[in-house]
Parts: C-alpha cells; sequence; structure tokens
C-alpha cells in the first residue's frame, strides 16, 4: 500500500501529494516523502529535494508550491497565473507560489542521510547544504519581523496548518467577504466534501492576505507597517529551530563548522520559550503580532516544540501533561493519533481539516519529539496507532480521529512515507 502510493504518485524529479487535488511539488510534502524515499529508493529521496530547491528564490525562501508547467492552470486554485511570480525580481524561472511552509527540510536531509548513507547520499547531502543554509538565512532575518528571534508566518498557509482554531482570532482581522470567492473556482471543493474543507469565508480572507503580500512583490521589508497577518507559530519556530540542529550534524558530516548552528538552534529555542510558551496553560500557543497577544486555542501546535533536541525539561513535562490530556489522549496504548485540536473544545470538528482530524505528519513529528526526550513508550503506543490506522483506512491524506474513517485525498504520499518510516524504525514488522 504505501510503495504502491509513492510509486503512483512519482513525477520525473518529484513526487505530487496525491493525484486528485494536488498535482504539483508542495515543499514540506516533499520533505517528507524524501523520508520515506531513503527506505525505498535513496536516489529519489535526494532527487525529490534538489528539485524542489531548484526552485528556491534569490532571497533564500523556498516556496510552498512549484507548479507543473505541464499541468492547467485550472487544476488548482491559486494557480501560476494567480501568484504571478514571474512578475517578481529574484524569483526562479519556474512557477511558484510566494509563500513558505515549516522548514523541516534539513530535518528530513538528514534523517534521510541516516537511513541511508552512501557516498553518493554524502555527496548530495553536500550540495544541499547551502540552500539549506540560505533559507535558514531567509527566515531567520527577514522574517523575524517581532525582532525577538522568532520566524514570522504571512499567511495561515505558512503554518501548514491552513484552517486551525489558532489562526480564528488573526484571520478575524482579515477583512474580507465570502462573496469574494465568485470570482474563483475553489478545486478542493470538487474532490472532497466542503464540510471536510475551510469554508469559503476562510478562502476569502486567504486570498486577500496573498493579494496584499503579492501587490508588495512578495517583500518582507516593510511587513509590521503593511500586512494584515503576522504570526510567531510554535510548529513554524520548532521546525526553525530543529533545523538548525539538523544543519549541525550536517556540517559535522560534510566537513563545515557545526558550532554556528548550534548557537542559532540554541538561541531559537530560548526565544520560542520565552515568546510562545504559556504556563498558565502549559502548552505553547502562536502570538499575533498585530495584537502582540498568544491565541488562545489549544491546539496540536503547542505540542510541536518536542522536536526541539534542547527544550528545557519543565516544558518538556508541561507538553506531556498536555499531550497525555482527553484533550489529545497520548498514552502507552491508544487508540487513534493525536488530534489536531483539543478534543474538548466547543469549536472541536472531527472533519474539518485541521480544526480535529488527525494527520501522519504532525503525529510523526511529535514521535521523533518523544524519541528524543525519553519517551520511547509513549513514542511506542502513538507509532502503533498510526500504522494501525493507515492499514485500516488506507493513506488518506488526514483522518477521523475517533472512527479512523479515511479523509481528504486517497493515496496521500506523506502517510505512506511516513507509514514507511514508522514501520521501519521501532513497529518491527514488514513496510505493507
Amino acid at each position: 500500500m504505501a510503495r504502491a502510493t509513492l510509486d503512483g504518485n512519482w513525477e520525473h524529479d518529484h513526487t505530487v501529494p496525491s493525484r486528485t487535488l494536488y498535482p504539483h511539488q508542495w515543499s514540506w510534502d516533499s520533505a517528507f516523502v524524501a523520508i520515506g524515499w531513503a527506505h525505498l529508493r535513496p536516489d529519489r529521496a535526494w532527487t525529490e529535494l534538489t528539485s524542489l530547491f531548484d526552485a528556491q528564490w534569490r532571497d533564500g525562501r523556498v516556496p510552498h508550491i512549484v507548479f507543473n508547467p505541464a499541468v492547467a492552470d485550472s487544476a488548482y486554485f491559486p494557480g501560476p497565473r494567480f501568484w504571478a511570480s514571474a512578475t517578481v525580481e529574484g524569483a526562479p524561472a519556474t512557477a511558484t507560489s510566494g509563500l513558505v511552509q515549516p522548514p523541516v527540510h534539513a530535518l528530513a536531509a538528514w534523517h534521510a542521510y541516516r537511513r541511508a548513507p552512501s557516498e553518493y547520499a554524502r555527496a548530495a547531502l553536500g550540495r544541499l547544504y547551502p540552500r539549506l543554509v540560505a533559507q535558514q538565512r531567509y527566515l531567520t532575518t527577514r522574517r523575524d519581523v517581532g525582532g525577538a528571534g522568532l520566524a514570522s508566518i504571512v499567511h495561515p498557509w505558512e503554518s501548514g496548518l491552513d484552517n486551525s482554531p489558532a489562526w480564528d482570532d488573526p484571520l478575524a482581522a482579515v477583512p474580507a467577504e465570502a462573496a469574494v470567492l465568485r470570482a474563483y473556482r475553489r478545486r478542493d471543493i470538487v474532490h472532497a466534501a466542503a464540510a471536510h474543507r475551510p469554508t469559503d469565508l476562510d478562502y476569502a480572507r486567504y486570498v486577500a492576505i496573498v493579494t496584499a503580500y503579492r501587490a508588495a512583490n512578495y517583500r518582507d521589508d516593510d511587513l509590521i507597517d503593511r500586512h494584515p497577518f503576522l504570526v510567531e507559530c510554535p510548529l513554524f519556530n520548532a521546525a526553525l529551530g530543529a533545523a538548525e540542529s539538523a544543519l549541525a550534524h550536517i556540517a559535522e558530516e560534510i566537513g563545515a563548522d557545526p558550532g554556528p548552528h548550534r548557537q542559532r538552534a540554541a538561541r531559537i529555542t530560548t526565544a520560542l520559550v520565552d515568546r510562545l510558551y504559556d504556563p498558565t496553560t502549559g502548552t505553547f500557543h502562536p502570538r499575533d503580532l498585530r495584537t502582540g497577544r498568544l491565541t488562545p486555542a489549544r491546539t496540536v501546535l503547542g505540542l510541536t516544540p518536542l522536536i526541539l533536541p534542547d527544550l528545557p525539561p519543565r516544558q518538556v513535562e508541561a507538553i506531556l501533561v498536555e499531550a497525555g490530556s482527553p484533550r489529545f489522549g497520548l498514552a502507552e496504548r491508544m487508540a487513534r493519533p493525536l488530534p489536531s485540536h483539543d478534543r474538548t473544545a466547543a469549536d472541536f470538528e472531527p472533519l474539518r481539516y485541521w480544526r480535529g482530524p488527525s494527520w501522519m505528519n504532525i503525529n510523526w513529528l511529535v514521535r521523533r519529539g518523544l524519541l528524543a526526550h525519553g519517551q520511547p513508550r509513549l513514542a511506542v503506543g502513538l507509532g502503533t496507532s498510526m500504522v494501525e490506522l493507515a492499514a485500516t483506512a488506507g493513506c488518506h491524506e488526514y483522518f477521523h480521529p475517533d472512527t479512523g474513517a479515511g479523509l481528504g485525498s486517497p493515496a496521500f504520499s506523506w502517510t505512506a512515507a511516513l507509514l514507511l518510516d514508522t514501520l521501519t524504525e521501532d513497529q518491527g514488522r514488514a513496510p505493507c
């Protein structure tokens, strides 16, 4: 099942997330997919990452979508004409979006290398290293809008958790009307039930934010003065810090200096705790730079700083308490993986995208964090629930957090890739 999914979604130099809704290359999808390919075809893992970074902008940003020129503009909304990257100085020749996604790429590259080390892989890692460094430089400099050492996201799509309740308050301040969507055709609700996807009002606000960013040619120099959505996200910055730790390992492997990466990793972790950890809730929350306040929703975003190897013990313990509460249900034996939102919240929606359903990639990240912080039994419990879910429902995009029913696109690439990794690592079973 997992092998067949990856093989079926492979293009000549990358893997599409699925053959239904997502016909192009997505940034953090490719990172997770490379981890799966490392178990089957290591050459494809490095081709996957290289093809993505071939579309890196001159300023270092790695776009969240790289468009396939052989696919019609109307096949996905918003398509390449909407983004108009060709009109922007510093963009690549290939059409892309102007946004980014969580920088899990260095982590994925190091993980893929450790899964299948070879001279070929070391050479590929060495070629990728300066591009990964440029990506980090862009995020830690141009995107440090708050000046406190954290990167800001300029759109909910940059978090990867598009319609999470974490963004409800910042989005509510973005002027938009659902009627705006009449000028466009949403392809996502052609392939999935509208009740499972973001609302038209959500999309109207998404379009409004992109329109504002595009009007400024995707510049980041004066965001605080003009941009309608600016948030410091726990997941995004945890990935940023974990990337520096991974780059330190990569630097050692290829003969570069790991010291600056370790220093930046420590600074990011300190800033994350200082800025986004709320001792009254015992979890991490996004900070809305427009208001200066932490957003109140308790989502799975708050658990993801576990991927930071140097997260202080106090915050590790607090996350374990939060994850093990009825809100998320982490345990040594658990029927289902972690949901994307607090199960006990009034706005928990088990069918609607990032407002409740379980996602394999976030569960994989939390599982990595559990292993890093000496919680192998919890990691096995979570991993077993992930494997059993996919074995029953298939490699879907996301899953009902209670029934386990597969939701969204079928034959989804990162689900297959991370299932392979989980199976191979500590489940003691042959990959399906």
